[in-house]
């Protein structure tokens, strides 16, 4: 079957170092801007055209995608460009009309695949079906909860899947709209080492200055695909300019990143050096934040001591956490020397911060 065949085909390009490109813009907005951009977008290494078509939105009012008028624009561009249509379904009905115009590949989106509800009721209507689909990541950072959505999708008979990583909702400020907390794919990834990922920076970024780096890291860590917003006029886009790049930008990123290859024994090293360097970085980012979230907390706890007349130090309760930390050390092989440094210069810092508060 011919899903079946393009499947494989870009299986096969992946163990070759030739990421899968999907590119196009956020929402389908007329069928002139649609063309415009996709007609951009060939030539290069572009072979799946993405388009919103049916947009789920946070807040009423907003533009929420032109709907099924979008789908036979699609069709075009399939048949002008040969690039490969792929949207978002959210409903079982969207599912039907996708079908009805031929659409081969569909993306469950953040939102929906957080709803295991909705998600079988897609699974559903995708049964029996040579469809190619992709599910996105759930708006908040649970990694059963994707991994459900997955064999939800699998268990109704889809054999072409993969999934996009397209960062986490979260309460505190970040550099990104969506956090990539890159523990949570990679966790995926070593469950599932068969099942295709892709990274979606432009939905983790928000803004289109950090797409690249972002792009970059997923493919040092072995993902195999980029999923990159590009729209023709993107400072005119009706939904998420920030985060929309031109055709000629698109072609650029996509040119400059580098893929990695498993080839000679010295590769292989380099190759295995800078993935783990990788897993270093982000493990670092998680304890910075963790150490600002612990301060925060600390900060309270000043306050809350204060209000009460309470001394800031408290003997008892910080040889209680000294001890659980060196326990700690001991048991995972951590030097006691290195453990006894930090936790003195933590409890040094964590006093300052009762203290006086956050610093200027």
């Amino acid at each position: 079957m011919e899903n079946d065949k393009q499947y494989r085909k870009w299986l096969d390009d992946m163990q070759l170092g030739h990421p899968l490109t999907v590119a196009g813009p956020c929402s389908a907005e007329t069928e002139e801007q649609v063309m415009d951009t996709a007609r951009a977008l060939t030539g290069g290494r572009v072979t799946v055209f993405r388009a919103g078509v049916w947009k789920p939105r946070t807040m009423p009012g907003n533009f929420e995608g032109v709907g099924e008028k979008a789908l036979p624009w699609l069709q075009r561009v399939k048949k002008e460009t040969g690039l490969e249509p792929f949207i978002e379904v959210a409903t079982p009905a969207h599912v039907e009309k996708a079908l009805k115009h031929n659409i081969k590949m569909m993306w469950i989106g953040a939102r929906t695949s957080a709803n295991p509800f909705a998600v079988q009721e897609l699974a559903d209507a995708l049964q029996g079906t040579n469809t190619i689909v992709m599910v996105k990541n759930p708006v908040n950072p649970d990694l059963d909860l994707w991994i459900g959505a997955v064999n939800r999708v699998v268990r109704a008979g889809i054999k072409n899947i993969g999934v996009i990583h397209r960062g986490f909702s979260v309460y505190q400020k970040s550099p990104y709209r969506n956090k990539p907390k890159w523990q949570i794919p990679l966790a995926f990834k070593r469950r599932f080492p068969d099942i295709p990922m892709i990274i979606d920076p432009s939905h983790i970024c928000g803004r289109r200055d950090c797409i690249f780096e972002v792009a970059q890291t997923a493919l040092d860590l072995r993902y195999d695909g980029v999923m990159i917003e590009s729209h023709i006029r993107p400072d005119e886009a009706w939904s998420d300019a920030k985060q929309q790049v031109t055709p000629e930008r698109l072609h650029q990123i996509i040119h400059d990143l580098t893929v990695r290859k498993e080839t000679p024994e010295d590769e292989t090293f380099r190759l295995n050096l800078l993935e783990l360097r990788r897993h270093i970085d982000i493990i670092d980012e998680q304890i910075f934040d963790l150490l600002a979230e612990r301060m925060q907390i600390v900060r309270q706890i000043g306050k809350l001591k204060k209000s009460r007349n309470i001394a800031i130090l408290q003997s008892k309760r910080w040889e209680e956490v000294f001890s659980r930390a060196m326990d700690y050390a001991r048991r995972h092989q951590i030097s006691e020397e290195f453990m006894r440094s930090f936790m003195n210069a933590l409890h040094e810092e964590s006093i300052f911060q009762q203290k006086n508060g956050k610093k200027s």
